[in-house]
């Protein structure tokens, strides 16, 4: 017979919920329903004494010093390190997705760290208990997967800090009424632009206007290293994950920055399993509310990963303009291409779900999308 993680839980345990802030860490331990919660607080830069209150909590509660202990925390700015430490001791942890947690829907709350913990205990009990719905646990990725993620989510912070920078230096221009585009020559340009009355630029606005560009160069400078470094990976690189990205170039209308994005955040380690999860973790999945006489759709549910979500829509696009004969293509063709711009917009995100499904099946069953075209070997 199979053994699931509830039979597990069914031998005695205990039962530690850790509240994670900056200054302090909230922990509630507990053997079971009716059993009164151990509350505890520690200042946070003091994290390696929660081996010695799980040893506390095991004395206080009668436990055997070997006695199994789950926990559970949410899923904030602390990251994964806390799962790993706890796991180090033995510790079978959880952590949690915030957005799936309980809440009162009253207008007005009581929300505090005590309020918390209690309340992620109780979730907790439920979880170990066999309903499973309780809590939503984040899949944890190992260091190395962890660390694979650095290079392409510092380059989406390097654009849009340029971009931050750039839209200033439009936004200073625009309040002197002067309006022109900022590109790759613009330093050159600066001394040729005129006031609204025909005036030079102000000296202290120019060299404002000098500093901020000095910012996007530097940006761009990184920006270009990292995208140097990202093709010396794909091309050199004889890790699993670099060879899945390889495979996802090979599809006509996918580039390097899409296929490493789609590795590295989802195909590389999550282990999805189905159609459904691989929607579901884009953000893709439709949400319909159906009550009574009530039947609508609200859109797709923009859960989960937005830079991957984001990029899906857009490959979705260039799916349609590089694999014109492939089945989404047509089936986008037939249905949605001759209606309003509405039905196209609505028409372009089940493209993109479907899409992701099939590069899912593409990686993991070697299945080309329907009609998809390969590139050419040697083009990029």
């Amino acid at each position: 017979m199979t053994t699931t993680i509830h039979d597990e839980y069914a031998a005695p345990r205990l039962l530690m919920a850790m509240e994670l802030g900056r200054r302090e860490w909230k922990l509630g331990f507990t053997t079971g329903v009716g059993q009164a919660m151990r509350r505890r607080t520690m200042r946070a830069d003091a994290w390696r004494q929660v081996a010695d209150e799980i040893a506390a909590s095991k004395t206080r509660f009668g436990l055997p010093m070997d006695t199994l202990v789950v926990s559970c925390y949410e899923a904030g700015l602390d990251g994964f390190w806390v799962h790993r430490y706890l796991a180090s001791l033995g510790v079978r942890n959880l952590v949690v997705d915030s957005s799936s947690i309980e809440v009162n829907r009253r207008a007005r709350r009581a929300k505090t760290d005590r309020l918390d913990v209690e309340r992620l205990l109780a979730l907790l009990l439920r979880y170990v208990g066999g309903e499973r719905a309780a809590l939503r646990a984040v899949r944890v990725p190992s260091e190395e997967d962890e660390h694979r993620r650095q290079l392409h989510r510092e380059l989406l912070a390097l654009k849009r800090d340029r971009t931050r920078v750039t839209n200033r230096i439009t936004g200073l221009l625009a309040t002197q009424g002067v309006h022109v585009s900022v590109r790759a020559d613009f330093r050159d340009r600066l001394e040729r632009f005129r006031l609204w009355n025909g005036h030079s630029l102000p000296d202290a606005l120019r060299m404002r206007l000098v500093r901020e560009w000095e910012k996007v160069e530097l940006f761009t400078t990184q920006v270009r290293a990292l995208e140097h470094a990202r093709r010396e990976a794909v091309r050199h690189a004889n890790e699993p994950a670099v060879a899945l990205v390889r495979r996802l170039r090979e599809l006509r209308g996918i580039g390097d920055h899409a296929a490493w994005l789609f590795v590295m955040e989802l195909f590389a380690w999550r282990q999805l399993k189905t159609r459904r999860e691989v929607a579901a973790i884009t953000g893709l999945a439709p949400t319909p509310y159906r009550s009574g006489t009530l039947d609508r759709e609200q859109g797709i549910s923009k859960a989960g990963n937005a830079a991957v979500r984001a990029i899906a829509i857009q490959i979705a696009w260039m799916w349609l303009l590089h694999q014109p004969q492939s089945g989404l293509a047509t089936w986008y063709e037939a249905r949605f291409a001759h209606g309003g711009q509405r039905a196209r917009k609505i028409g372009i995100v089940a493209v993109a779900r479907r899409l992701m499904i099939d590069l899912w099946r593409y990686l993991e069953a070697g299945v080309i999308p329907e009609g998809a075209v390969l590139k050419v070997t040697g083009s990029s």
